[in-house]
């Protein structure tokens, strides 16, 4: 059986992503209270039923005392021998509050006391941060589309293997944050910039033209090979450690050229360990899931 628990901040994205299991075959239920997880699971395994996927969503509405009983009841659930996925969706407070003025709808936490929005955005954060902590999975919704966000639940979720560490690699702007669901971040604001270049500006880090500019300084391939040594040295310790996801951020000003140019790099470089790897520009609005390296694909 394989179950996925859907959590995070209310704006963030939680209707969406369970729509988008349920479309792929999952039962799915909006709004569990905690403490029926372990009888839900014992009844779709009394052999009543045929269902093997099941997702819910846990949140914010739970009664305090049954988020904070949700580690004792994940781990009870997990000692059952169930494939259990936990998968927090969130999004910046600013951005938060520009949805919800849009909408016009109320915060969940707001019908029952005098907060503001604001308050309740941040005392949601706080009322959900020990299932943030035990997440398999963190997605960053500040800048996905429906489309997006349903695309990153089919493929990290549903498609997400049982054994192994599913790895992406993904470049960003420093200027525009850094990505909520890094989990490791790489800075190249230090290296030579081709935004500079009026003829490379408007090109991107996968163009032929940057990549020549930027293989032409050394310092370019040091930073390279050493983020590579690095990511290559301490891998296999994340994998050790249970993780099931993890994502290597490269940041540059923009997230158009150099951060681009070496999230490229990188993620062909570990592709051969690491089959399926994903690769993500978040500034471009790309995303694609690498083959593995014996095939014809260009850089």
């Amino acid at each position: 059986m394989q179950l996925v628990i859907i959590s995070g901040r209310s704006g963030s994205g939680k209707s969406i992503a369970l729509q988008a299991l349920e479309d792929l075959g999952y039962y799915a239920i909006d709004n569990l209270p905690a403490m029926l997880l372990g009888p839900l699971v014992d009844e779709l395994r009394s052999g009543q039923s045929l269902r093997s996927s099941i997702a819910v969503s846990i949140d914010a509405r739970n009664l305090p005392h049954a988020l904070e009983r949700f580690p004792t009841l994940l781990e009870d659930v997990r000692a059952r021998n169930i494939h259990c996925q936990v998968v927090y969706l969130t999004t910046d407070a600013r951005i938060l509050l520009e949805r919800y003025s849009a909408t016009r709808r109320r915060h969940p936490l707001t019908r029952d006391s005098q907060m503001t929005l604001a308050e309740a955005i941040d005392c949601e954060e706080a009322a959900l941060a020990e299932i943030r902590d035990l997440a398999d999975l963190v997605i960053d919704t500040s800048r996905l589309s429906v489309h997006d966000l349903r695309g990153r639940i089919t493929d990290q979720v549903a498609g997400h293997r049982r054994e192994g560490l599913t790895l992406t690699v993904e470049s960003f702007g420093f200027k525009r944050g850094v990505p909520l669901d890094a989990d490791i971040v790489f800075d190249a604001r230090c290296l030579p910039n081709p935004y500079w270049d009026p003829q490379l500006r408007d090109a991107t880090g996968r163009d032929d033209s940057v990549i020549a500019f930027l293989d032409s300084y050394p310092m370019v391939a040091e930073m390279a090979a050493d983020i590579l040594a690095w990511v290559e040295r301490w891998l296999p310790h994340y994998q050790a450690s249970q993780r099931s996801y993890l994502t290597v951020a490269i940041g540059c000003t923009g997230g158009q050229h150099r951060s681009v140019y070496l999230a490229e790099g990188l993620a062909h470089r570990l592709a051969a360990a690491y089959p399926g790897i994903r690769l993500r520009h978040r500034e471009l609005g790309l995303q694609r899931n690498l083959p593995a390296p014996d095939t014809d694909e260009d850089r």
